[in-house]
């Protein structure tokens, strides 16, 4: 009997998580059963099984995988020459955001990843994972202000990437939940409160 491919194997894993996320987005985790995502994927319960033993590993495996695309986006914007305004940068991300959160959307799982860490321990380790690192590209981002002049030389590097930090998820929520603001709103605010780049300083 010929052996399984270890690509076959990479592909059969992601066609597990692609319906796992479609039925969490949809449904949520409570509300999605294992049945869900046999039905979804279009796979035996065994077929599944091999791969992920129950739910909540798919939730963690998923997970790490909510955030890769934004990290892409951040890490591509702040290696950009010149270097973006926080503005541009945080409107960038907002709209990279939104395009993923639709009702099919993976960036939906976020939120509900972040309430099931605060009850379940191996969830918690992928996610705290997934957002350490996002913040760590804040820290990048916010070095390169400082060498750019937009920032003091003793600013706290950490203090302002963790300040930073705060501002998507903040976005992200208002935008799932109550659906009154834009990448353009949040960019605009942020231009405001951050008049940083080269014709501020």
């Amino acid at each position: 009997m010929p052996r399984v491919s270890e690509e076959h194997l990479t592909r059969r894993r992601q066609q597990i998580l692609d319906a796992a996320k479609l039925c969490f987005s949809r449904k949520g985790f409570h509300e999605t059963s294992m049945q869900d995502v046999f039905t979804e994927s279009g796979l035996s319960a065994g077929a599944v099984y091999r791969y992920f033993k129950s739910k909540d590993e798919l939730i963690a495996a998923l997970a790490t995988q909510t955030t890769v695309g934004l990290r892409l986006v951040m890490t591509e914007m702040i290696h950009e020459d010149p270097l973006p305004t926080p503005d541009r940068l945080v409107g960038a991300l907002a709209e990279h955001m939104v395009a993923n959160s639709g009702p099919d959307g993976f960036l939906r799982l976020a939120p509900q990843a972040w309430a099931l860490a605060l009850v379940h321990p191996e969830a918690a380790v992928y996610v705290k994972e997934a957002i350490l690192a996002i913040r760590d590209c804040w820290y990048e981002y916010t070095e390169r202000m400082r060498d750019a002049g937009w920032l003091p030389p003793d600013t706290d590097i950490h203090a302002v990437a963790t300040a930073a930090m705060g501002v998507l998820p903040g976005f992200m929520l208002q935008h799932l939940i109550i659906g009154d603001i834009d990448p353009q709103t949040l960019a605009r605010g942020i231009r405001t409160l951050l008049p940083y780049g080269p014709a501020a300083t």
